[in-house]
């Protein structure tokens, strides 16, 4: 009888063991499939960054304590009073990671900067082959090209 025992004992523990490898196993792995069905983070560029403010100091009299005087930027209209050239209209990136700017219409260009999902541009143009678009940062200068088909026009 002790023999038998032993025997199922055995089993039991044999089987338990299974089901807990099985489930830790199964435990893991959804675990990590969740992770990776995570869309990524906003890219965050390096062109992109606020410059950090310029501050230069005023002659120094004998007379006077020296004044630090703050550069401050002269308030920018918003994007939706701009005015637009004829041929140009306003559009939002569709691509969810956003786009890099590139110089020139080649993926083999310097990028210049990058432009993040859902931001507004205007684009100036499109060449002549119709797979880039030549765009400029809405509310600024910055200007450059973009991959086709990853914009869609506001109205």
């Amino acid at each position: 009888m002790k023999r038998l025992s032993g025997f199922f004992q055995f089993i039991i523990g044999f089987i338990l063991g299974i089901v807990i490898l099985a489930g830790g196993a199964t435990a893991l792995g959804y675990v990590f499939l969740s992770r990776l069905n995570n869309n990524p983070g906003k890219p965050i560029f390096s062109e992109e960054k606020p410059a950090a403010k310029r501050v230069k100091e005023a002659k120094v009299s004998p007379f006077k304590s020296p004044t630090v005087v703050t550069a401050t930027p002269a308030p920018a209209e918003s994007p939706k009073d701009e005015p637009l050239a004829p041929g140009t209209y306003r559009a939002r990136v569709t691509w969810s990671s956003g786009l890099s700017l590139r110089a020139d219409a080649s993926t083999e260009s310097e990028r210049i900067g990058g432009v993040g999902y859902n931001q507004e541009v205007i684009v100036i143009g499109t060449s002549n082959d119709g797979s880039w678009q030549k765009i400029r940062l809405a509310g600024g200068s910055q200007s450059g090209w973009v991959r086709a088909g990853n914009l869609e026009k506001l109205n």
